[in-house]
């Protein structure tokens, strides 16, 4: 509990025991026998002036900046009322319940917001930073790319590099919500934000601090708040133009029917005060924006990333996945799987393939290089040229050498020995001669077909999968987990477009998303109406696009975001009618005369406190 509340709770308790004080002299009789008349009120006046001093005094700064329509106006009129109507005890008695309500509420958004700020409080205070054999602690701001690192058992690692030297186990529970330490040796990546077990690590720093994984969430975390749910925004409009009315509609209801009736002002004023106290819209205002951020708090818990509520909220409509293959469905750990030459030996073809695929840093160049295993001649390479979607050109000891698929070859007029089997296959051509063909296979990750299956399960009816890989093996793919259509061989650009078709197939409310990792899936990140990008591998740009990141590329917790999203709108609605309702049915009542000052506090604050319960369910979600 903050400072703050602590004084709000004291002021809580001291009004509290005074107006019970007050309560029982009324109720035994004792304020009959007082001689002064005026007497009960001032005695009133003083748990009054100690609980809600603020109130009024925020309510008299808003008049003063021309905002005087919101809940410390309504709550300051309507024990004003009850005031002028005699009911003095029933005015200090809403403005104390007002006050405990506002500080559970106070209470309960702040161990909202203290529980996903200590669940991400992974920002590193400092690096040990090491020059000539000597460390020294600096600011992870002021280490450059390049320079070592020593990470000491227990501390935090604070910046993402490559382990030099030194083995251990990272706790990564803060970045992916997984429990199990992962082993990091010699040679291995390792990311800002995990804590260091009992091995100490030099690593070779290879991003700022400012690109670094560490950073990129806390600057998710921090823009998420801004971006707003519709029912979010609705809440607000919502409020934005009811206390007004409601306003307008207690004065009117004090004032119309004694003038028509003949009845006395105060019987009517009291019912004002009434509905005053009744329509203050505590319990919406605070308990939607209250459900999202415990929902975004729960994925979060996942290592779930979600970048507003208004992706949340999307999620729990989604109807068709798109995914992209490599890197999402398969691992993207390319091996050279047939080497099928024509008119030279194995070894010869792989070294123009890999001397083609020299400079280029793409799994598939990495698998034709480590399956040459030998050191290359790199300046026998020269005029490399890459065209996106179909293959490399390149000179190599002079001769044109083109790298690629069946549409590369056919472009070129290079006449081929089509290949049929399961993988990647690149096309190799000497001097528009063919030279032989190299299969490269990848292999499906690990819970990608439980995952499908999950969605499934969680209600996403439709699977497509988009490739710039060969027909052929993308169909493999998709047989072996289950996906509706396939798509292959497709560019960046012919990637956009088939999400743009889907996008007009979509029925009724339905959303699309998409999910990739890598540069070129950008674009269709952006598009799709939720683009989920892979968090611990995935391109940067991808994750910049994407409205949420899985921070371990486990996409088995798709399905996760999707009943999070699913039970946060629930409970959200559960709330609005919940709220709405109470109030209503005490309005009628109110209206009949069958309702008092009571019945009102509990149909503000009590609604409220209950709805908050309710909405921090969310955040507990297994």
């Amino acid at each position: 509990m903050t400072k703050k509340q602590k004084t709000v709770l004291i002021r809580i308790m001291v009004a509290a025991v005074l107006f019970l004080g007050l309560f029982i002299t009324e109720h035994i009789g004792g304020f009959d026998s007082l001689t002064v008349p005026w007497l009960p009120l001032v005695l009133c006046l003083v748990p009054y002036g100690i609980i809600g001093y603020d109130i009024i005094w925020k309510a008299a700064k808003n008049i003063c900046r021309g905002q005087v329509f919101d809940e410390n106006f309504l709550m300051m009129i309507a024990t004003f009322g009850a005031f002028v109507v005699g009911e003095y005890l029933e005015g200090v008695a809403v403005m104390l319940f007002y006050q405990t309500g506002e500080l559970f509420q106070s209470y309960a958004v702040g161990k909202s917001r203290r529980a996903i700020s200590d669940m991400m409080d992974i920002c590193p205070e400092y690096a040990n930073l090491e020059e000539d054999g000597v460390l020294t602690e600096v600011d992870p701001d002021d280490v450059e790319v390049g320079s070592i690192i020593v990470v000491k058992p227990g501390e935090r690692v604070p910046l993402d590099g490559v382990v030099l030297e030194g083995s251990s186990l990272l706790d990564t529970t803060a970045l992916t919500g997984e429990s199990v330490p992962r082993r990091v040796d010699e040679g291995d990546s390792i990311i800002s934000g995990c804590v260091n077990g009992s091995g100490t690590l030099r690593v070779r720093v290879t991003k700022e601090f400012e690109d670094s994984t560490v950073a990129r969430i806390l600057e998710l975390v921090e823009n998420a708040s801004s971006k707003k749910a519709k029912t979010e925004n609705f809440i607000t409009k919502f409020a934005k133009y009811y206390t007004p009315l409601v306003t307008v509609g207690a004065v009117l209801l004090a004032v119309i029917p004694p003038l028509i009736t003949g009845e006395s002002f105060g019987e009517w004023i009291e019912k004002a005060c009434i509905f005053l106290v009744v329509s203050c819209p505590c319990a919406l205002v605070i308990s939607v924006p209250l459900g999202f951020f415990g929902g975004i708090g729960a994925a979060s818990k996942l290592g779930i990333l979600v970048k507003g509520s208004n992706y949340l909220e999307a999620a729990a409509e989604v109807g068709t996945i798109v995914f992209d293959k490599t890197g999402t469905l398969t691992k993207g750990e390319f091996k050279v799987s047939k080497v099928l030459p024509q008119k030279r030996t194995e070894q010869e073809l792989l070294e123009i393939a890999a001397l083609g695929e020299g400079y280029s840093n793409h799994p598939i160049g990495d698998a034709l290089k480590e399956a040459y295993g030998k050191v290359l001649d790199l300046s026998k390479v020269s005029d490399a040229e890459e065209v996106a979607g179909f293959g490399i050109r390149v000179l190599v000891d002079s001769k044109e050498v083109l790298l690629g698929n069946e549409k590369w070859m056919k472009k070129n007029g290079v006449l081929h020995v089509p290949e049929q089997s399961a993988g990647t296959v690149v096309y190799v051509a000497v001097e528009k001669q063919f030279a032989g063909s190299i299969v490269i296979s990848d292999s499906i990750k690990e819970g990608a077909k439980e995952a499908i299956e999950k969605m499934r399960q969680a209600g996403v009816k439709h699977f497509v999968m988009l490739t710039g890989d060969r027909k052929e093996a993308a169909e493999n793919v998709a047989k072996e987990l289950v996906i509706d259509e396939v798509y292959g061989e497709l560019l960046p650009g012919d990637k956009v477009d088939r999400v743009e078709r889907l996008l007009m197939d979509r029925k009724g409310k339905e959303r699309l998303a998409f999910v990739g990792d890598g540069i070129n899936d950008a674009p269709v990140l952006a598009r799709a109406d939720i683009g989920i990008a892979m968090g611990s591998m995935g391109a940067d740009a991808a994750i910049e696009a994407a409205d949420i990141v899985l921070m371990d590329d486990d996409i088995r917790k798709i399905a996760n975001i999707v009943s999070i999203s699913r039970k946060t709108l629930g409970v959200v609605k559960q709330n609005i009618v919940f709220a709405l309702g109470v109030k209503i049915l005490v309005l009628v009542l109110g209206a009949l005369g069958m309702a008092t000052m009571w019945e009102a506090v509990f149909a503000d604050v009590g609604v409220s406190v209950i709805a908050i319960l309710n909405s921090m369910r969310v955040l507990k979600m297994k």
